[in-house]
């Protein structure tokens, strides 16, 4: 997915800055369950948030809120497998820290 115009920074988890790729978006969606056409309209749905707000900078945990909303909004499966993945492979309770910074 080719977005023209959108120079977005995502500040990950460890202070790194990466540049914004819509397509990990649409991998993650994937990985969740979530079939190719949704996890790119996921992908949209968030890369037009960022360009609406022309926001230049997102927090990783920003886009993973905005994921996990739009996945339990298409399938609470999907938004169950992101939550138990976060917390086998990668040790992170992300419902809770997301419940936290609301």
């Amino acid at each position: 997915m080719i977005v023209y115009g959108l120079d977005v920074v995502v500040l990950k988890r460890d202070g790194r800055r990466e540049p914004f790729v819509p397509e990990k978006l649409v991998v993650s969606a994937m990985k969740s369950g979530a079939p190719p056409e949704i996890a790119r309209k996921i992908a949209l749905i968030v890369t037009a948030r960022l360009l609406e707000n022309n926001v230049k900078e997102v927090s990783a945990r920003e886009l993973t809120r905005w994921m996990l909303e739009l996945l339990k909004k298409e399938n609470e499966e999907w938004y169950r497998n992101w939550i138990i993945f976060d917390r086998a492979v990668k040790r992170r309770r992300t419902e809770e820290e997301l419940q936290r910074q609301a």
